[in-house]
């Protein structure tokens, strides 16, 4: 028998659902490029500020059916910042006590918004967030929602809404509804798990591809199948990469991936901003200069299409990181070169060398 409280709970979920309007598809003018259309499907307009609502909706329905969560359970996490952010928000809308284990170095605007949610925050240094979770959850009787390994059976690949589907069918009266290419980067993989498994079921002609930014094992683990490989460093991207393989990540519906370099992602913000004249995070900026690689291929091969990715946060929450120049000089990084080579390849529509 469903109780009483699991009935309320599932209600409140989907009321905010209702509530909330689907995110935009915005086609990035590219005056430059009139056989080329690239369009950002802008998933910072979530009430909870990022693409990482749509996981915690899914977690906790996932959790709550499970029955896992009950009236009354502390949730627990392992994040970065952004999943933090959004289960925070959905523990709020559940009355639940909300605890996040996350890397030292995530940004002090993170914090304060997991913070303001309600949520408790307790800091790592290094990068083993996972154990200090499991072990919080154990010690308080809770649930940990443990987001690396049930990302990408969470969510419904087939329909409800999901991301994908919610993404062709916007582009469905575009004058190419069918991109050449869909550009993701991947923190748990569910996005990316869920988008190929879309495509294929779909019987789509779209590519996917994953950008994955430095310090993170997916592109190696992509090239080599080496389930095993970890690194040492964490990724500067908050949000993306990581340091071993997570179980969410399915490299089997990936059709390439592109390694980039966390000043290439910083030097795309820069460029987006002007475009947009709005900030993005720095994993939106690791996507579109994936996206501007492939497009500056199909410009050589002679191809038209479109291509889509992502706008996966807004940059008001990395304000003391990514859009300060003495941060940036700190950590080593140079992004003129690579926003020089955008500025130019937008400007002309004909790739440079790099």
């Amino acid at each position: 028998m469903t109780s009483a409280w699991v009935s309320r709970a599932i209600s409140a979920i989907e009321r905010d659902f209702n509530r909330s309007a689907d995110t935009h598809l915005i086609q990035v003018p590219c005056l430059q490029l009139p056989n080329i259309s690239i369009y950002l499907k802008d998933e910072s307009i979530h009430p909870s500020g990022s693409l990482k609502h749509r996981l915690a909706r899914s977690l906790f329905l996932y959790g709550i059916c499970n029955g896992w969560i009950r009236e009354g359970t502390p949730i627990v996490e392992a994040s970065s910042g952004s999943t933090a952010i959004s289960e925070a928000y959905f523990a709020q809308l559940l009355d639940l006590p909300f605890h996040s284990v996350i890397p030292a170095n995530t940004s002090r605007e993170k914090i304060k918004k997991i913070e303001f949610l309600g949520g408790i925050c307790h800091l790592v240094e290094g990068g083993d967030i996972y154990s200090h979770a499991e072990r919080i959850a154990h010690e308080l009787g809770g649930h940990y929602m443990d987001q690396f390994t049930f990302a990408e059976r969470a969510t419904d690949w087939r329909a409800n809404n999901n991301i994908a589907e919610s993404m062709f069918r916007q582009m469905a009266l575009e004058a190419d509804p069918v991109p050449k290419w869909v550009v993701v980067s991947a923190g748990t993989g569910g996005t990316s798990a869920t988008i190929g498994r879309y495509i294929r079921y779909q019987k789509l002609a779209t590519q996917l591809c994953v950008a994955d930014p430095e310090n993170s094992v997916y592109y190696d683990y992509y090239q080599s199948g080496d389930r095993s490989v970890t690194s040492r460093e964490p990724s500067r991207i908050e949000g993306i990469g990581r340091p071993r393989v997570e179980a969410s990540f399915l490299p089997t519906v990936v059709d390439r991936m592109i390694k980039v370099d966390d000043a290439a992602s910083l030097a795309a913000i820069r460029v987006l901003q002007c475009l947009l004249d709005r900030k993005c995070g720095g994993s939106t900026g690791t996507n579109v200069w994936a996206t501007m690689q492939i497009v500056a291929e199909m410009v050589k091969r002679g191809e038209s299409g479109s291509v889509v990715t992502l706008i996966c946060d807004g940059g008001e929450r990395y304000l003391t990181t990514y859009y300060d120049d003495a941060w940036i000089a700190k950590q080593g990084l140079d992004p003129a070169p690579y926003e020089a080579w955008l500025r130019d390849f937008l400007d002309t529509g004909k790739p440079a060398a790099l």
